[in-house]
């Protein structure tokens, strides 16, 4: 658990020193990104010990009287989240402090980076959470660096409204799981999770509103609809690696919120699933719909998020479902197929934005009618953003499809072993997600086709360069 501990301290020391040398530009800059390059590899090696011996590690220390001892710890779950958001936080520093050497004359690189630490540092936190209080605290950190962070260019007044959508939606939410929380640990007698797991015995009644106000407050962080309204505007409007951090791994902490509550309520009852399945569905069809006919390539992207959360949380309905009903296989594949995705959208959004940004950078835009033929001015960029492009639109043989086909399996069980109503519901959702297999793969052949290919469309577009 130390070098965790050291992780956070490097966040926070070397986001602080880069704040002090705001004077310094490019000092600042530097100083801002190895900070999270180094907070993420002191941290990585006790990420990756915990998930391959799945076993916990915790530490404590006296706090405040009133709200109990400062519990952290590290178990599987925790880990197999944090791992990404140590690999994504790294790549996004060092892209990062290219992206933002331009920015001297007209910002505060120091502040920036300042709050970009911060970000990883609350995400982090929490992960590693093991009370209601800090896990409060460190949700709200996260969420108010990540406010300053989308509000970077707020002399625009649609960054400034995009950033207070955000505030508004992050609170609601966050109402939500202060709502649950309090009436989960008044019920057990505990704040303390581990305590938590073991003290509560909740009638079913009590446990489905804790639940319902759970996927409330977490999917307000998810995207769910209709509480995604925040995330089509803060992702266009933050910094190009904010946004991969945000889409990549930002998003994905109500997913572990949602999953960790499920530690604490004991067996679920199937209609728990069925929810969970019919708006990750709904969500789904949603998100690629709004983004077939977008013209910005960051809001593409965006709602293309919205799509793959609302996959994720199909997947756990499934999972949910099985494990309620005692369809072990089924449950199996509902649960590996969200959290193989939860690995791979990382992977594929951060690559996404990472380009994204590097053609904004080039064309000073982010409409795709005014770039094109980048693809032979900028070919590494183009490649990479072809590469992701397949992926996210779940094609074989890349990753997006491993996860998008195990939850066709984990449908399709449900489907043909069943003759009631659970197996047509199941066989609805599968010709749903093959609609928005369908739909994604036009949304990003559309996209490619009119950002990389045929003719410069600005005189921006014919200069770019890598």
């Amino acid at each position: 658990m130390t070098p965790l501990l050291i992780g956070l301290g490097l966040f926070l020391a070397l986001g602080a020193a880069a704040a002090a040398l705001s004077s310094a530009p490019s000092v600042a800059n530097r100083c801002g990104a190895l900070g999270v390059v180094c907070g993420t590899i002191a941290a990585a090696g006790t990420a990756i010990e915990a998930l391959r011996e799945g076993r916990a590690v915790a530490w404590s220390a006296a706090w405040d009287p009133a709200h109990g001892a400062l519990h952290v710890g590290l178990d599987a779950l925790s880990a197999f989240f944090l791992i990404p958001v140590l690999v994504l936080g790294a790549c996004a520093a060092v892209y990062g402090a290219s992206y933002m050497a331009d920015q001297p004359r007209r910002k505060s690189l120091g502040g920036h980076w300042f709050f970009v630490n911060l970000f990883v540092a609350g995400m982090v936190g929490v992960l590693i959470a093991r009370s209601v209080v800090l896990f409060l605290v460190t949700w709200e950190i996260m969420s108010l660096a990540a406010f300053v962070l989308v509000t970077y260019e707020h002399q625009h007044a649609e960054v400034r409204r995009a950033g207070w959508i955000y505030l508004i939606a992050a609170h609601l939410g966050v109402a939500c799981i202060l709502a649950a929380l309090l009436l989960l640990g008044n019920r057990a007698g505990t704040f303390d999770f581990d305590q938590l797991r073991h003290a509560a015995v909740l009638t079913q009644g009590f446990a489905s509103l804790v639940f319902f106000l759970a996927l409330v407050g977490f999917g307000a962080k998810i995207g769910l609809i209709p509480v995604h309204v925040w995330l089509p505007e803060a992702h266009p409007a933050a910094p190009s690696h904010v946004s991969a951090l945000m889409s990549g791994v930002m998003v994905k902490m109500g997913l572990y919120g949602l999953l960790r509550f499920a530690t604490f309520l004991g067996p679920p009852p199937a209609w728990w699933g069925i929810c969970l399945g019919t708006a990750g569905a709904a969500t789904a069809l949603f998100g690629i719909a709004m983004a077939i006919d977008q013209r910005d390539v960051k809001r593409v992207l965006a709602y293309s998020t919205i799509e793959n959360m609302g996959l994720v949380v199909l997947s756990l309905g499934v999972g949910v479902w099985g494990w309620a009903v005692g369809q072990t296989a089924i449950s199996v594949l509902g649960f590996a197929a969200a959290l193989i995705h939860i690995w791979n959208h990382a992977a594929m959004k951060g690559l996404m934005f990472f380009a994204a940004g590097s053609l904004l950078h080039a064309t000073g835009s982010k409409d795709m009618d005014r770039m094109g033929g980048l693809m032979r001015r900028m070919p590494w960029t183009a490649s990479t953003m072809l590469l992701g492009a397949v992926a996210v639109a779940a094609l074989p043989p890349l990753n997006g499809f491993v996860g998008k086909w195990l939850l066709f399996l984990g449908l399709a069980n449900v489907g043909l072993e069943r003759s009631d109503a659970w197996g047509a519901g199941a066989l609805l959702a599968t010709g749903a997600i093959a609609a928005v297999g369908g739909l994604a793969a036009v949304t990003f052949a559309r996209l490619v086709g009119i950002a990389l290919l045929g003719a410069p469309r600005s005189e921006a577009a014919s200069r770019a360069h890598e």
